[in-house]
């Protein structure tokens, strides 16, 4: 980084910023990240009709849900790239662009003619927007945590647990447009044009993202790396030279929270498909869940600032891994409404206090020169394996099985790894 650039950096660090400016300013790019994705999986059904068809409605979903998980495998690149452009230029010029890709990728899905029109260009488009879509968020998360934890190191566990909240509400919104939309349009209307309207809400977000970020400084912790730390240090062969074990740890820490979240994503389809219920059932689910997760993040955020961040984070994960079998067998064998509520508005609890201090963990598992290139790797190789991967694994191990309960074996899995990253974490790193 030229001398003129830190310098600059350095006057804009110094003013006073207040610290719901720079959550509101880290956080807004998460939420809008996190409500296109949530859009997608919610209207999957609709999008595969308009996008995959097939003469199998099943193979139809799959193509769609595959489409949804193969954009999370070029996050870990957008990681690598927008990580190391925010190590080297800034906080700031990473989340700028970062919203800027989000936003093409969601005007993309908006305008895209549908299959019958353009034959095997729409889904191929509708892949490429959701690739631009996922490099953009590879470097969202790493650039965000970062600018939070940096601004305000005193209350780190708090300010990170926004990142999390701000999925909730992303999600709120999302189950309410779904409730909305699924209850006042036709199944035609909703598979000719309806699906399209929650994507051109998500649009609106972006031009105010840009303009609250335009108007936050740069992190005064970054700004005094940057002028003692060559920019290669930045570079992902340092990364993984001499920060391997850390990138593994935050892979296995967000492994059951993201595990969890995208199950909820996958919830509307998994009520449609497996528990024959109506379309409208499994956004009343998913929004009790967004609330639950809005009011409960950001409480462990701030009570883990003071009695410690693992003491709320390793009970969490492993009542995730106790009750996972039960509530599953539960909600399959009521095939009710109510309980699949009550069973989403379980898990959203323990996910919250897992969340609350998840982010700011994953930031103190990095040094700050490298801070956003090993968080943007370590979250996204994690969001890419068990957040992409979970509404697919789910429908194949439904139609493996035949049986409903069958997700509950990844999720099960996911808590294992996470429980032994956060162990591992607390005995070996330190971190509390």
């Amino acid at each position: 980084m030229s001398e003129h650039a830190v310098s600059g950096t350095a006057a804009s660090a110094t003013q006073p910023v207040r610290p719901w400016k720079v959550i509101a300013a880290a956080s807004i790019g998460n939420a809008l990240e996190w409500y296109d994705i949530s859009i997608y999986a919610y209207f999957s059904v609709y999008i595969s009709v308009a996008f995959f068809p097939a003469e199998r409605h099943s193979v139809s979903i799959m193509l769609a849900l595959g489409t949804f998980a193969l954009s999370f495998f070029i996050r870990p690149v957008g990681a690598i790239v927008l990580g190391s452009f925010a190590d080297r230029k800034g906080r700031k010029p990473a989340l700028t662009l970062t919203i800027w890709l989000m936003f093409l990728g969601t005007l993309m899905i908006v305008i895209m003619p549908p299959a019958h029109v353009i034959g095997l260009a729409a889904p191929l488009l509708i892949l490429l927007a959701r690739l631009i879509q996922g490099f953009a968020a590879g470097g969202e998360f790493g650039s965000a945590t970062s600018l939070m934890v940096e601004h305000l190191p005193n209350r780190k566990g708090f300010a990170a647990s926004w990142q999390f909240t701000s999925q909730a509400m992303s999600t709120v919104l999302a189950s309410i447009i779904g409730v909305s939309l699924t209850t006042g349009l036709s199944q035609e209307q909703l598979e000719t044009w309806g699906f399209r309207l929650p994507f051109i809400v998500g649009l609106l977000v972006g031009p105010v993202g840009l303009y609250i970020r335009r108007h936050v400084p740069e992190s005064p912790e970054f700004t005094a790396a940057a002028a003692e730390v060559p920019e290669k240090s930045a570079a992902i062969g340092g990364i993984l030279r001499h920060h391997k074990l850390a990138v593994v740890l935050a892979i296995g820490a967000i492994a059951v929270s993201t595990c969890l979240n995208y199950f909820i994503t996958y919830v509307p389809t998994y009520a449609m498909d497996n528990l024959g219920m109506t379309s409208s059932a499994g956004f009343w689910a998913t929004l009790v869940s967004g609330i639950v997760l809005l009011l409960f993040t950001p409480v462990a955020g701030h009570f883990c600032d003071k009695v410690g961040r693992l003491t709320f984070m390793i009970p969490a994960a492993l009542a995730v891994m106790v009750l996972t079998w039960v509530l599953f067998t539960w909600v399959v064998a009521a095939n009710a409404l109510s309980v699949l509520i009550v069973v989403v508005a379980i898990f959203s609890l323990f996910k919250a206090a897992y969340y609350g201090p998840l982010a700011s963990v994953m930031g103190d598992i990095f040094p700050t020169e490298v801070r956003g290139t090993g968080l943007s790797l370590g979250y996204n190789v994690g969001v890419a394996i068990f957040g992409g991967l979970t509404p697919l694994v789910a429908a194949w191990l439904i139609g493996v099985t035949g049986d409903a309960k069958a997700p509950a074996y990844w999720v099960l899995l996911a808590g294992a790894l996470s429980v032994a990253a956060i162990l591992v974490v607390w005995k070996k790193l330190g971190v509390r």
